[in-house]
């Protein structure tokens, strides 16, 4: 297992992502590595941080302003080779087909439950790990 890995949280919102560090802690599950978290405040960030690699999930925030973590997630799945798994934070449980549209790899909803955030990024990072291997 790699000693850690590397969470892009973006969210215009710095309580949205202060939201999801405390939701992960260190670790979200035994069995996944220790998480380093990237945060970025804006859609241009996100593309830069994508851009320079090692970048194991991204979480991105469906209600961020000026553009949304739906668009965001849509448009670095058609840009980006080889895009880490996607997490998407939903404002209502009923913009679930959205983050379809998106092509989010898994969503859950704000505010942040830390018991169905950290199972979600787990989950993805288990994902993550059986592809890379």
């Amino acid at each position: 297992m790699q000693p850690t890995a590397t969470v892009l949280v973006y969210s215009d919102d710095s309580t949205t992502r202060e939201q999801v560090r405390l939701a992960a802690g260190r670790r979200p599950a035994p069995d996944v590595p220790l998480v380093e978290f990237v945060e970025c405040a804006t859609p241009e960030a996100v593309i830069r941080e994508l851009g320079k690699g090692g970048i194991d999930v991204c979480v991105l925030d469906g209600e961020a302003v000026p553009m949304g973590g739906m668009s965001v997630c849509r448009q670095i799945k058609d840009e980006v080779f080889g895009c880490p798994p996607v997490l998407l934070l939903m404002g209502r449980p009923q913009d679930a087909w959205l983050a379809t549209w998106s092509r989010a790899d898994a969503a859950v909803t704000l505010p942040v439950d830390p018991v169905e955030f950290a199972s979600a990024l787990a989950s993805l990072l288990r994902r993550k790990r059986l592809v890379s291997a």
